[in-house]
């Protein structure tokens, strides 16, 4: 994929992983109704300037930029736990945590700025209403102080703490596996995505329906994982079983951050080039 930008690569990541069938999650064979593909897609292709230009610039205004650019084409939340993954890995010379780590240590008071600004612009949770760092507040002046402040209630946060930690161990090395293994792209994704849920608790699920439910979600899948480990013949028949219990309450049960952080796997996959050009034409397979 080298004859591809950066930008190019961010904008396929993020198609590659909404086009998977992963379970609670709006994908090519299911919507939400007040979300759906096409406006993952638009916000897709609405980021790879942004992208372009990351390698030049701080995290900070590639997020904000990409922000920007997503509200100009649709009207909700699509991608900002993506966006605040992807831009680190976007501003690293390799894809590893010392890498991403240089990174993160280079942030300055303007990326904290930039950040709650794209926040603010999504009106999104994720670092929460505190009496501290409150995302509708002034921007502190350390962004990573506010993650810290937010990394015991929400995954992504934590990732500016442990320098990527949970991305690299629990995603990246799980998807890398498969495909190195010849599973089928969306079937390497399904399966990663269905593992990270079984070790975190989604946090996009926490806020909306409370640690018990989230907690659920997380046991849920790690019966789903037994299956596929014990008796694969129902495991088909088992991811369906969680992709209903997900869907139902109105979607709130949506495993998002989840999705983020396979998305942002597939993306350094790309950079990285273990998922290929082949990979992606194969990637109708199940």
């Amino acid at each position: 994929m080298t004859q591809l930008s950066l930008g190019q690569l961010a904008t396929l990541a993020c198609l590659m992983e909404v086009s998977a069938p992963k379970p609670g999650n709006v994908h090519r064979g299911a919507d939400f109704d007040d979300l759906k593909l096409d406006d993952f897609q638009a916000s897709a292709v609405a980021i790879g300037p942004a992208f372009d230009a990351a390698r030049d610039q701080g995290i900070g205004v590639t997020i904000l930029t990409a922000m920007r650019a997503t509200q100009a084409v649709v009207s909700t939340n699509t991608n900002l736990g993506l966006l605040l993954l992807m831009a680190p890995l976007a501003r690293s010379s390799a894809m590893d945590q010392a890498a991403v780590q240089s990174v993160l240590d280079s942030l300055t008071e303007q990326d904290s700025h930039d950040v709650y600004g794209a926040i603010s612009l999504a009106s999104a949770g994720g670092l929460g209403r505190q009496q501290e760092m409150d995302v509708g507040g002034p921007p502190p002046r350390s962004l990573l102080e506010a993650m810290q402040h937010a990394q015991d209630r929400d995954l992504i946060a934590a990732q500016y703490v442990n320098g990527f930690q949970q991305l690299f161990e629990d995603a990246v090395v799980p998807l890398r596996k498969k495909i190195e293994k010849q599973v089928p792209l969306p079937a390497a994704i399904v399966q990663t995505h269905v593992q990270f849920m079984s070790l975190h608790v989604d946090s996009l699920i926490s806020r909306k329906c409370g640690m018990e439910v989230a907690h659920e979600a997380t046991q849920r899948a790690q019966k789903v994982l037994r299956t596929y480990n014990q008796d694969k013949e129902n495991y088909e028949s088992a991811v369906g079983e969680l992709d209903f219990w997900l869907r139902s309450d109105g979607h709130r049960r949506n495993p998002g951050t989840t999705a983020d952080f396979i998305g942002a796997a597939i993306f350094v996959g790309l950079i990285d080039g273990w998922i290929t050009q082949r990979s992606v034409a194969s990637s109708d397979g199940k």
